[in-house]
């Protein structure tokens, strides 16, 4: 008889692994394919060869990877986690091993073995990385294999984005329009991966001790491990490759089912080829994009009208004039005759080497001309321009929006709006009067078009004419979503997975690359927004399928132009002739020169200011030179001649403030010690006070670092969330470099409130500048140990002098300080602070002043404070000098502005109050513009920006966002800038008065309740019904929407996509309401709850209200739910009887929520635990409806159904579930729909799920007067007002309570005052944005209650949950080792395969711990006995 072999099966994005197990677990066979993703063929395959090699065997068999888990169950073998078979491999045979990194297709992970199994893995936006390395490669017109032999030559690493793949390939785009050498390129896209793993996943925990390198591309890329160890600092015998390391997953897998019962292979695989492998889940689809043979072909004719006449260039005499494009990924050229016609054209990849495809275009077409036409003009556009220009002396150069403009007009004269989507960039220009009115670029997050297209066919082996041919009759296209490139490709896979053809999926990306376009670009919401005459350009236009998905999302047609890849090479042709007559003669180098041109390029930093610019110094054979990648022109200089040039004589406000904020001396003999202060956030404009306030009481101030490109790996590894803003992740950077300049203690104060802008509810600070200082005491609490340097970051109430000097004095107490040394070092402080600020105003008083007398054009770089910081802003100042522009901030600009624009939005922070009155500031000056920073992963940005476009945009002011990130390409910006200034040349602006900013505010009467429905879109399914009884029995008419997937496209159709996840789907819910037809719109209100305070849902109501303009519904009144007195209503009130209906409501929904969650994963019948759900929702309505319904009745009905959930009957199962608390962003925890219905998912893998109620929620914010009262200077009447409220509910609450103790099944509620003081232990009560510091104690709660695990749950860009959830986790996991934290990111784009994985990852690693059969008897008998059990 033959040996029992173990076989392991490890699928994964793009590959499949297999590995057969001797039983004395030698390897016999391994395999390492690329599926291409026909998963399904290539698994079968794999079986087929194993069958082959081993005929007649029995086996035993388990899957994993993440395209294994629906394999799984239809081959009838066990599913095994990837993270907890590769951690059984290695603990088999490296179980030394401390430390385990894999990279696969698209997945990373590490795992940290000791002092508990730590398993982290990446979520959707953190992108691939074996997939991610072949788009590199693509780029470079290479495989994985060739870029590995590239790196290998490498002499410099270039800082490319780490933060995903599209901000990576985006700066990689730009670094080879300059010039560098591939090798370069390569090396530093492999130390990309590595920032990218490390930062991404550590999130403050140090990777120490031995090292195992496991997966694909760790395997196959030695110069990938090699910066993996160099950067980690691991000696040869601590970074260990395994043999056979690809395959330790599948080896993993093999030893995962080793006991499991064997099988023979032969019938087992007959059985698999007889089965149908395709998943049953349902995809989302859209509609074909042609119907029929004959749709297509009158859409082809339609477009073949549009044509440019083309002239043969052997005959051609005179004059002609050439125009070349050289884009991000392709070069097109275009040499036209005086009647415009097309001589010669060129359109072909540039191979990342833009100015060779120029020099072979002239060769070519030198060759070709004959000797009666010479070339009158010459000009280039695109990302190349400015090599290109220099290296063969082109006549001109211009910003490519300008080139796309004038190829328009020629084919259309009064085109409306031009859609420019390239290979890497999508540009939409609006035109009026005949000039280009605005423009707008994609940001590099949403980068990818046309190149992502090509990148993805190459992978399945087909070009992209072939790609794009198959979707145009696909049946069914599949919708991948509208976000940027790593979204889609999350989605593509999922498709794979269920089986989805390719055309499926070809057609559905054409689809998602115009649903990208329109809604995160252009933020399309009608069609008849473009005018009625657009034209569309770009190559990838050229691709008939994305042609076509544009007119069907817009429903018009659309003009193509046969040329539309070439529009940009023939409009510069159209401006070269435009400029320069047919008698003259271009400068553009000569065929012998282009034949002999060579160039040779070296790297260097540019020593001229703290930007410290990688230079690119290109030196040609004929002694010419030529400087990329610096800001300003003194780079240029230094790296050429030696010799530095002053900075522009221009006015440049930024660099008037790091001088003025700056400069003060540090005292030399210091009585009392040295202090150390971070140069970050909100100390761009608070170090004066504290400067002067320390220096006051004899302490030497030190500094961080000026610069910080090179951020610590030490520091990369305590910051807690990847998705955070840059300037955040920077402050690790700041304090670790502050600790090596070893002060006796560091400050760095968490204050809540900025400067009062003179407006109501403007003092506000985000939570991140608010609440940082939290996040590095608790995640950097190491290095700080280590170095034995204190960490002070108390909460402070700078607007309030007495408290202030109180709270300074206890902080300080240690220096012996007196009272009234601290009230004297604060009065000067406070008397600096306005000094600085009075010259800020002179400053900018001086600057406008100057503009108007030497008719400058000004531009208001508007952001926050810490944009000042050279390393986040990357230049843009000194560009914007470059271009001829003064620069003025909009902290200067908005002391001027004494009055506020009227606003749409609840006007909450302070740093942005200054933004809407430099915006209104700015339209009333024709010599200024606004450009607007906003950093990548600001959840903020996408109310203020709105609001700021809204001020300019209806006073006919052009309007420039730039988001900004860790990238330091400033390609994308160059062209914003560039453009604007063209736009702003053919724009006049009259000396009229502005015309006052206006919204519609309709009323809401008291008369309105009799007649009118109000429209309330639900949280939660448990509690909203119950809610709408309650507002029926205080006699508003409430009409709860639950919501459905539609709600989410309306919302990203009428939302800006950056907007809070829970902001798109209830808005979304309400707008498809309305339009349903099933309300009459004269009697129809809308209703939406309002928060107050620091956190962006306050802002919903402003978004509702921009949506239902944009909509068509601008006469629908918006009620606002809260209890600050916010956008008051004169027809709804929270009266005392209404409120304790919605205090009784929430708690009734949050028993039914225990109940239910603790008994439905152990319910005999299913389905039973919901049904009695909805039993009880109906009985508390019924009640709640139908006369008084009195305390007495309300704790009945408590106690009544607490006590038939005591006695459902459930299953006699031997083992008790993990526990898994879910906390989060309140939307998001209780909407299944936000969550991919978390609660489910969590019990269908196996797992009990707890969770706190929603009137928890209330009682923290009622709970945070307290606080304010206390520790704050806030109002002693409110925290009164609070605490009665507080006791009410209380009271209400009292009959839960007692039920609960008298139960079963249930454990008892923790006070909120015991969590209050729980909480206390871990973080300062101070954090109040959001969910604050009630997040922590949920979590600590939810852990004392039994909880394995915790789901941390967040819409993307949630500010809070940076602090107090993820930025919580590392000091928790201290407390709670075995405890596994799970953080996921809630969006509509969120890839529900990567969240299921990452799911079964945790609940994997609570079942592996598990006790074996004969124990769990005795266990489940202990268990059953103690109060609290389900069994």
């Amino acid at each position: 008889m033959n040996p029992v072999l173990h076989v392991g099966i490890d699928i994964g994005s793009t590959t499949i692994k297999a590995a057969v197990l001797s039983p004395c677990k030698e390897l016999l066979w391994g395999t390492y394919v690329r599926h291409m993703s026909e998963i399904k063929k290539a698994v079968l395959s794999t079986l087929d060869e194993i069958q082959k090699r081993f005929p007649g065997h029995r086996i035993t068999a388990a899957i994993s990877g993440s395209g294994g888990m629906g394999l799984a169950s239809r081959f009838q073998i066990p599913f095994y986690q990837e993270i907890l078979a590769e951690t059984k491999a290695v603990r088999t045979f490296i179980p030394d091993a401390d430390v385990i990194i894999e990279l696969g297709g698209e997945d990373e992970k590490i795992t940290y073995l000791r002092n508990g199994v730590d398993q982290r893995m990446n979520g959707a936006c953190a992108g691939g990385t074996g997939a991610f390395i072949d788009r590199m490669a693509s780029l470079l017109s290479t495989d994985a294999a060739g870029l590995e032999k590239l790196a290998q030559q490498s002499q410099h690493i270039y800082p490319i984005a780490s933060r995903c793949g599209v901000f990576a390939k985006t700066d990689v785009q730009a670094l080879l329009n300059d010039g560098a050498t591939s090798y370069d390129i390569a090396a530093s896209v492999f130390q990309a991966v590595v920032n990218q793993t490390i930062s991404g996943l550590t999130c403050g925990r140090p990777i120490k001790g031995k090292v195992v390198f496991l997966g694909g591309p760790l395997t196959f890329q030695p110069f990938l491990r090699t910066c993996f160890t160099n950067t980690l600092n691991l000696s040869p015998e601590n970074a260990v490759l395994p043999e056979h390391s690809e395959l330790y997953v599948a080896i993993g897998s093999a030893l995962a089912g080793m006991h499991n019962k064997p099988f023979a292979l032969d019938p087992w695989l007959e059985s698999i080829h007889k089965a149908n492998l395709s998943e049953n889940s349902k995809v989302k689809t859209l509609p074909p994009l042609f119907r029929s043979e004959e749709d297509y072909e009158a859409f082809r004719k339609r477009h073949a009208a549009h044509h440019v006449p083309c002239d043969s260039l052997a005959d051609a005499r005179g004059a002609a004039w050439l125009g070349i494009d050289a884009g991000s990924t392709t070069i097109k050229a275009a040499l036209i005759n005086e009647k415009g016609h097309l001589l010669y054209q060129w359109y072909s990849s540039n191979h990342g080497t833009p100015l060779e495809g120029a020099k072979k275009i002239l060769s070519q077409l030198y060759e070709l001309m004959p000797s009666g036409l010479h070339i009158a003009g010459t000009g280039v556009t695109g990302y190349g321009e400015d090599l290109i220009k220099s290296a063969l002396t082109l006549d001109m150069g211009e910003v490519e929006t300008i080139a796309h403009y004038r190829a328009a007009v020629h084919f259309c004269p009064d085109v409306t709006t031009i859609l420019d989507i390239g290979g890497q960039d999508m540009k939409c220009s609006r035109i009026k009067n005949h000039s280009i009115d605005s423009i707008m670029l994609n940001e590099a997050c949403s980068s990818g078009c046309g190149s992502f297209l090509d990148t993805f066919a190459h992978s399945l082996g087909m070009d992209i004419q072939e790609f794009s041919k198959i979707a145009l009759f696909a049946e069914h296209p599949v919708d991948l979503g509208s976000r940027c490139t790593v979204f889609m490709n999350s989605r593509v896979r999922e498709a794979q997975k269920n089986a989805v053809s390719v055309a499926d999926i070809s057609a559905g990306l054409s689809y998602s690359v115009i649903k990208n376009a329109l809604y995160k670009v252009i933020r399309l919401h009608d069609a008849s927004e473009l005018g009625n005459k657009v034209v569309v350009q770009g190559g990838t236009f050229y691709n008939d399928a994305v042609l076509r998905a544009l007119e069907n999302l817009l429903g018009c047609q659309v003009i193509r132009p046969d040329i539309s890849g070439l529009m940009g090479a023939y409009g510069m042709a159209l401006l070269a002739q435009d400029r320069f007559a047919a008698d003259h003669h271009s400068s553009l180098a000569g065929p012998e020169i282009i034949r002999t041109l060579t160039m040779d390029n070296h790297i260097q930093r540019c020593p001229g200011c703290g930007n410290h610019c990688m230079l690119t110094v290109t030196r040609f054979s004929d002694g010419r030179a030529f400087v990329t990648g610096n800001r300003c022109e003194r780079g240029a200089s230094l790296a050429l001649t030696g010799k530095s040039v002053p900075h522009s004589s221009l006015p440049n406000m930024y660099r008037w403030k790091m001088r003025r904020l700056f400069s003060y001396r540090p005292l030399a003999h210091p009585s009392r010690g040295t202090v150390g202060i971070p140069r970050v956030l909100n100390m761009y404009e608070d170090y004066p006070f504290w400067h002067t306030f320390f220096t006051r009481l004899g302490l030497r101030v030190i500094l961080s670092p000026y610069d910080m490109r090179d951020m610590p790996m030490e520091a990369m590894e305590t910051i807690p969330s990847y998705s955070e803003c840059y300037p955040a992740k920077l402050v690790h950077a700041h304090v670790y470099r502050l600790l090596e300049r070893h002060p006796d203690f560091i400050w760095y104060p968490c204050v809540d409130k900025g400067p009062d802008e003179g407006s109501e509810n403007t003092s506000i600070l985000a939570a991140m500048v608010t609440s940082y200082p939290e996040t590095i005491a608790a995640n950097m609490d190491g290095i700080l140990s280590e170095k034995n340097i204190p960490f002070l970051h108390p909460f402070l109430p700078m607007q309030n002098e007495k408290v202030l000097a109180r709270h300074l004095y206890e902080a300080l107490h240690f220096l012996s300080v007196s009272h009234s040394e601290i009230r004297i070092a604060i009065q000067a402080a406070r008397k600096e602070q306005e000094s600085y600020r009075q010259d800020l105003k002179e400053k900018t008083l001086s600057i406008l002043h100057e503009i108007q007398e030497k008719n400058l054009t000004g531009i208001v770089l508007a952001g926050r404070p810490y944009h000042l910081d050279p390393t986040v802003h990357h230049g843009i100042p000194d560009l914007i000098n470059q271009l001829g522009m003064a620069v003025l901030s909009e902290d200067g600009i908005s002391m001027l502005n004494k009055g506020m624009p009227n606003l749409r939005v609840l006007n909450q922070w302070s740093y942005h109050n200054r933004l809407y009155k430099a915006a209104d500031f700015v339209t009333r000056h024709k010599n200024l513009e606004l450009v607007e920073l906003n950093s990548f992963g600001c959840g903020l940005d996408a109310i203020v920006t709105d609001q700021v476009q809204e001020i300019m945009s209806q006073r006919n002011r052009l309007y420039t966002a730039l988001k900004i990130d860790q990238g330091l390409n400033l390609g994308a910006v160059r062209i914003r800038l560039r453009s604007l200034k063209a736009a702003i040349s053919n724009r006049t602006y009259g000396d009229r008065k502005v015309t006052p900013i206006m919204y519609s505010h309709p009323i809401y009467t008291p008369e309105m309740n009799a007649e009118y429905t109000i429209l309330v879109p639900e949280m939660s399914p448990v509690h909203f019904p119950l809610l709408e009884s309650a507002g029926r029995a205080s006699g508003y008419n409430l009409k709860v929407i639950p919501p459905v997937r539609k709600d989410i496209d309306v919302g990203l159709a009428s939302v800006n996509n950056d907007a809070c996840y829970p902001a798109i789907i209830t808005i979304g819910s309400l707008l498809r309401s309305l339009q349903s037809g099933e309300y009459d719109l004269s009697r129809t209100a809308v209703m939406l709850s309002q928060t107050g305070g620091a956190c962006r849902a306050s802002n919903y109501i402003g978004m509702l209200k921009r949506a239902l303009a944009r909509s068509g519904f601008s006469q629908i009144p918006v009620i606002s739910l809260n209890t600050q007195g916010l956008d008051r209503q004169p027809g709804f009130e929270l009266t005392p009887a209404f409120m304790r209906r919605i205090i009784r409501a929430l708690i009734f929904g949050d028993a039914l929520m225990q109940c239910l969650l603790r008994v439905r994963p152990y319910e005999a019948l299913p389905g039973a635990a919901d049904r009695l759900v909805k039993a009880w929702q109906k009985k508390f309505i019924d009640c709640s409806s139908h006369g008084k319904f009195t305390y007495r009745t309300y704790s009945q009905l408590l106690k009544q159904m607490i006590s038939e959930f005591d006695h459902l009957p459930l299953t006699a199962e031997q083992s008790v579930k993990p526990k898994v608390g879910v906390v989060g962003e309140i939307y998001v925890k209780f909407s299944p729909i936000a969550s991919n219905d978390i609660f489910h998912a969590i019990e269908q893998n196996g797992g009990e799920v707890e969770a706190g109620g929603l009137i928890d929620f209330l009682l923290y914010g009622l709970l945070d007067s307290r606080f304010q009262h206390k520790y704050m200077g806030g109002s002693a009447l409110k925290d009164l007002k609070d605490t009665f409220l507080r006791e009410l509910i209380e009271w209400y609450r009292r009959p839960y309570e007692k039920a609960i103790k008298q139960s079963r099944r249930f454990h008892a509620l923790t006070p909120i005052g015991t969590m209050y003081k729980k909480a206390s232990h871990y973080l300062s009560l101070g954090h109040r944005a959001g969910e604050g510091w009630f997040l922590t104690a949920e979590m600590i709660d939810l852990l004392a209650h039994g909880a394995r695990g915790i789901v941390c749950l967040q819409p993307f860009a949630c500010l809070p949950n940076h602090i107090t959830g993820e930025g919580m986790i590392h000091k928790l996991h201290q407390s709670y080792p075995e405890a596994v934290f799970l953080s996921l990111d809630c969006d509509s784009s969120a890839s529900q395969v990567n969240q299921l994985n990452r799911l079964k990852l945790m609940l994997n690693s609570f079942t592996e711990e598990t006790p074996e059969s004969d124990e769990s008897a005795i266990l489940h008998e202990v268990i059953a006995t103690t109060k609290g059990s389900a069994l």
